[in-house]
């Protein structure tokens, strides 16, 4: 089952996608991330009936516009601390993205003239949480996953290593897609392509397998720090590929269109745009 957020003239709504191109609608809730309060949410969305609606890529939503907490999860591809010359780590490397990032799944995205020198692709899978999850282990940590996304996680190189803490460099105002829509657990395998796209040009390709900490043992870690609401999101990490890690270094121009495609969860495509 997939889940969208589709925006409308009297706003936005939850919605199960039908088609690429249809969804019926979901009485009562505004955003997905509304609808996976409710304990019963996957019901509820299996029985949403009513004439399936036409919507366009651009009606589509971040597909949780505001979720609580947007956990990131850097080099967590062995392919991608190699080529930023690290070790393989023995625990996550954590931080945080506000919601104020998210942006729709094929919205522009407007950079200003002062974070434009170094701007980076960086595909991801996310995880986004269907129950409260507090200390999960490991082995129970599939049971509080609602499904699946794709982000495409902009990253402003200059500002990321002006200190030591990332954050700054990997939340600026709308600059990340997310979506297009929420692919449920039970209706995704890992092991399909994720790759990332400069234009027509694929900058990055990987196996969703190829995690060094996937996303149960990442559940297991971050619980065991905070909880994780209903609606949170886990960013769990970029593969090999990036613009920064090339010699010469390359990044994302005026104009330029970032595409992120997982196998299974579909693609976003968001466009830079220099202010």
């Amino acid at each position: 089952m997939r889940l969208a957020t589709i925006r409308s003239t009297e706003g936005t709504f939850a919605a199960r996608v039908e088609t690429d191109t249809t969804a019926v609608k979901i009485d009562g809730y505004a955003n997905v991330g509304d609808l996976l309060q409710v304990e019963n949410w996957r019901e509820i969305a299996e029985q949403a009936s009513g004439e399936a609606q036409e919507f366009g890529r651009q009606d589509l939503e971040a597909v949780v516009p505001a979720p609580k907490k947007i956990v990131c999860v850097g080099l967590n591809y062995a392919n991608h601390i190699t080529e930023m010359g690290r070790e393989l780590p023995a625990t996550p490397t954590l931080f945080v993205k506000y919601p104020d990032a998210l942006t729709g799944p094929y919205d522009d995205v407007m950079v200003p003239d002062y974070a434009n020198s170094a701007l980076d692709w960086e595909g991801e899978l996310a995880v986004v949480i269907g129950k409260r999850a507090r200390r999960v282990k490991e082995a129970d940590a599939q049971d509080y996953i609602a499904g699946y996304a794709v982000m495409n996680d902009y990253t402003m190189r200059d500002y990321q290593y002006r200190t030591l803490q990332w954050h700054q460099g990997k939340s600026f105002e709308k600059s990340a897609g997310f979506g297009p829509w929420l692919t449920t657990s039970d209706s995704f395998e890992f092991g399909g392509e994720l790759a990332t796209f400069l234009e027509d040009e694929k900058m990055q390709t990987t196996p969703t397998d190829d995690l060094v900490f996937g996303p149960a043992a990442l559940i297991e870690y971050i619980s065991h720090i905070y909880p994780l609401d209903a609606g949170d999101v886990i960013v769990t990490g970029t593969p090999g590929g990036v613009g920064h890690a090339r010699d010469p270094k390359r990044y994302i121009g005026d104009g330029q269109t970032t595409r992120v495609s997982i196998e299974g969860l579909g693609e976003i495509a968001n466009k830079t745009v220099f202010e």
